[in-house]
Formats: C-alpha cells, sequence, structure tokens
C-alpha cells in the first residue's frame, strides 16, 4: 500500500512535513506533480512520478500504474477538487469535492455564505471581457482579486470607481484570462482557524492573529498565536465551515472580527502555509502530518490538545524582500535557544542567488522566523532580538 500527494513545485509543508511523516509510519509515497523536474531525489521509499495533476483522470491513471493506494491527497490549494474525485472514485477517505470547489471559488464561497443566511458579502464576479463599471454596485473601499487566487497575489484595495478599473487594466495587462472578484472590504482584526477533521469530529488545532504589511496589498507580515478568542466567534467561524461542508482533512480559513461578528475572507482548504504548518506542529507538540495522512487513511482523529490552556506561546514574522534583485546575502537555518526557554528558528525562503521581482506578496518573502516561548511578552522580545542580529542583502 502506498501514499499518493498530488503537488505542483515542491513546498516545505511536502518535504518537511508530509514525507517525513509517512516515513516515520512506514509508508511508502508517490508524489504525483506536472513539474517532476523541479523536484529533488527524494529519500527512502519516496519518489516523483510526473501526471497532469489538475485532471482527475491522469491522477487515477498515475496511481493505476503503481502499488494500491492506502491514502490520496493534496497540500495544494489548486489541486483539492481533483484530488479529492480522484479519492472519491478509488473509495478513499476524502474531502467532498463540492466543499473544496466552494472553498477554492472566493465566488461560490460567498454565495454559500448567503443562501445559509449566515452573512452577506456584496460582490461582483469579473470574467476576464467584463467592463469594471459592473462592480459599480459595490460599496467603496473594495478589495479587487483573483477569484481563484493564492498567496496574496494581485490583491488589492482600491478606494474609487477609478481605482478599481486602474487595478484591473494592471492585472490584466499581466493575466489577461484571469476571473476576479470585487468585493466589500472587511474591518476587522484578522485572524486565522487552523482545523483538522475525519469526517466525524472537527477539532480545532488554534488561531493566529495576522499582522499585515501597508496597504494596497494584503501581504502577511506576522502571525501571533491567539487561541483563546470568544466562543461565539469561533462558532459563527465553524457555523460558516459547516455550511461550505467543511469537516475533513486539514483546513486554514482566515476571518475578520469586529464587534463581535466573525466574517470570512477566505478559505484554505488545507495546512497553513509558509511554514506555519510546522510551527504549529511544534508548538502543539503533536505530529500535525501524520495526524492529517491518518485520516485520509480512515483513521479517526486522536486526542487533540486544547489550544486555550497551552502553556506556551508562538510569534512567526516573515522578512520581505523591499526591492527587485538579487539575493547576494542571507542566514541559513538556524535554530537556536533564547533566553527563559524560548526557541527560535529561522527557515530561509529563497535561495542566495536568486533573482525575483518585488510582487507585494508572500512571494517576496526571504525568510520565516520564529519563537515558541512561555508567554508574549518574552516570545516577542527574543523574537525582536534574533531578528536584529540576522541580515539580508539583495542588490538591483
Amino acid at each position: 500500500m502506498r501514499l499518493y500527494l498530488t503537488a505542483l513545485n515542491p513546498t516545505d509543508s511536502v518535504l518537511d512535513g508530509f514525507l517525513p511523516a509517512a516515513a516515520r509510519l512506514g509508508l511508502p509515497v508517490t508524489v504525483l506533480t506536472d513539474q517532476p523536474g523541479a523536484w529533488p531525489a527524494l529519500p527512502g521509499d519516496a519518489e516523483v512520478a510526473g501526471a497532469d495533476v489538475r485532471d482527475v483522470r491522469a491522477v487515477l491513471d498515475a496511481v493505476y500504474r503503481t502499488d494500491p493506494p492506502t491514502a490520496l491527497l493534496s497540500n495544494s490549494d489548486h489541486l483539492q477538487t481533483p484530488t479529492a474525485l480522484a479519492a472519491q472514485y478509488l473509495g478513499l477517505p476524502g474531502k467532498d469535492w463540492r466543499a473544496t470547489l466552494r472553498a477554492k471559488d472566493k465566488r461560490l464561497t460567498r454565495r454559500t455564505i448567503g443562501d445559509a443566511g449566515l452573512d452577506t458579502v456584496a460582490a461582483v464576479a469579473l470574467d476576464p471581457d467584463d467592463d469594471p463599471e459592473r462592480a459599480g454596485n459595490i460599496p467603496f473601499p473594495a478589495v479587487v482579486k483573483p477569484r481563484e487566487g493564492v498567496a496574496s497575489e494581485d490583491v488589492y484595495l482600491v478606494g474609487d470607481p477609478a481605482e478599481l478599473r486602474h487595478r484591473v487594466a494592471k492585472i490584466r495587462a499581466r493575466r489577461p484570462d484571469l476571473p476576479l472578484l470585487v468585493e466589500e472590504y472587511l474591518t476587522g482584526e484578522l485572524h486565522t482557524l487552523e482545523t483538522l477533521g475525519d469526517g466525524s469530529d472537527l477539532a480545532v488545532l488554534g488561531t493566529w492573529r495576522t499582522g499585515l504589511g501597508p496597504p494596497p496589498t494584503f501581504i502577511e507580515a506576522s502571525l501571533e498565536w491567539a487561541p483563546r478568542l470568544p466562543s461565539t466567534v469561533l462558532d459563527q467561524v465553524r457555523a460558516q465551515l459547516d455550511a461550505l461542508g467543511v469537516g475533513f482533512g486539514a483546513c486554514h480559513t482566515e476571518f475578520v472580527v469586529a464587534d463581535g461578528r466573525a466574517r470570512l475572507v477566505e478559505v484554505n482548504y488545507r495546512l497553513i502555509g509558509d511554514r506555519m504548518d510546522l510551527v504549529l506542529a511544534e508548538l502543539l507538540d503533536v505530529p500535525l502530518f501524520e495526524y492529517v495522512i491518518g485520516v485520509h487513511a480512515g483513521t479517526a482523529l486522536p486526542p487533540l490538545p486544547d489550544p486555550a490552556t497551552l502553556a506556551r506561546h508562538a510569534r512567526v514574522e516573515y522578512v520581505c524582500a523591499d526591492r527587485p534583485g538579487t539575493l547576494l546575502a542571507a542566514p541559513g537555518i538556524v535554530d537556536t535557544p533564547g533566553p527563559a526557554g524560548v526557541r527560535l528558528g529561522c527557515r530561509p525562503l529563497r535561495p542566495i542567488g536568486a533573482t525575483a521581482p518585488l510582487t507585494r506578496t508572500n512571494r517576496d518573502y526571504l525568510a520565516a522566523l520564529h519563537a515558541i516561548g512561555p508567554d508574549p511578552e518574552t516570545v516577542e522580545e527574543a523574537l525582536r532580538d534574533f531578528r536584529v542580529a540576522l541580515h539580508w542583502e539583495i542588490r538591483e
């Protein structure tokens, strides 16, 4: 029996999370990807196989060519629906493909939540040939973003119809076939909810408070552990996830809270990314990736710690490029103890020598820094001192 993972480009979640977890479980792994040349040689019983992973028939063909599957899953936003359909066809535990579609397509997310009577967000979808004037009834400020986007790419705050037209024209000049969504700007404090379900039980792994960079873009600059949100807020978010059909496997949900009201920003039906999943596993001190594999293999979800009673705190900060160019100097992987029992870490997200444009998205990340310790004040101080001691250099 074999674990099959569908993926696009290599990610830390797969290389540092799922592959070591599968090895600990004694499972051979096949990574199915449409970019096999981009992947490194994998250790042990893991292999890479080429397949058009956006096509459910190609995924099935690739699975049938080798060992019978014990589980089939993906941690890619783009591949949740074809992977869910393939798992269902094979009779394997998996996500409801309708729920993956509702989560991925932000217009369907809004429509589903509205039809359930849980929240109404003013939103207008723009097909590639639509005039931005179609969104004239949306209140300003508004947000324009790809209907199925990721990584904050091409997400902008716009203040009036003229700015909306400008942003849409700029996006279409680079991505002419991209469907867009224009929606009202949701004010409030930005949080995440991390969940894991086995189809019967849905466990809350925890919540993070997200700090954003300056507008008009929405790049995530930091995340701080914030597990003690009011139960009424969590109940609102869970009700909206129930309406979408989210209840199996890992899910990362972003929402804002204002005056006790929780409003969804987006639902990413996979683990939280940008190394946050690995930090979360360390913070909770649980084999998170093994648990995700387990539910996809038909294992019931084991008991998990109550995040609200966890006697540890964590903070993650991202070092972002402030200009286009070539990265000339950067720290490598760093793991070091800090004061008062704080654990500090640095993980590079761009290799030295890489040349990249400035995108004002998560793709500008140079490194992820994290600190895990006994309390917020100690963690924040240790992380600040740790960051000051590190150096990055970009030459245009």
